[in-house]
């Protein structure tokens, strides 16, 4: 009587371990953006570029003279997103549609929360996010895990919400 028993607990045993191995998080080395190398035609010299104490780098390519943006304001962007070696993986300045949404909020990655913050409109700034700002270890559609991102942004618009009455 006991061996029936044993059967099935050995089989659920052995479907419980490759379920938990299936389930691991499998992490892949993350990009240094200190130590990585950039495609000349994305014109990042970190050199160049503020450094914030998170790893982002940041540089203004132009300097806009509009509304600052800032958390709770719904900004209006165009960008190119593309990866080291020069790869694009995003954009929207042909669209003639900006990506809109609300800075602060957690609805962009961390380093376009960080990045764009005290941008101007008008201005157009250049980033270089760590993985630990941007996708981290996993992969995301066509941008490998643990990728450094750079973006060219170019704010349209930053509107204040309006007051609560």
């Amino acid at each position: 009587m006991p061996r029936p028993f044993r059967a099935p607990f050995g089989v659920a045993a052995l479907v419980a371990l490759s379920l938990a191995a299936a389930c691991e998080k499998v992490t892949a080395p993350l990009e240094d953006p200190a130590s990585t190398s950039y495609a000349p035609a994305l014109r990042v010299n970190l050199g160049q570029m503020t450094r914030t104490p998170s790893g982002l780098y940041y540089q203004d390519v132009a300097v806009g003279s509009g509304a600052e943006a800032d958390s709770g304001k719904t900004l209006g962007t165009y960008y190119v997103g593309w990866l080291s070696d020069g790869r694009r993986f995003d954009g929207n300045r042909d669209t003639g549609r900006p990506f809109t949404f609300i800075l602060g909020t957690g609805a962009v990655i961390k380093g376009w929360d960080e990045g764009i913050r005290g941008m101007r409109v008008g201005g157009r700034r250049r980033l270089v996010i760590p993985p630990t700002l941007g996708y981290g270890p996993r992969t995301n559609g066509s941008i490998p895990a643990g990728s450094v991102l750079v973006f060219e942004i170019d704010l349209v618009t930053a509107t204040a919400p309006a007051p609560s009455t």
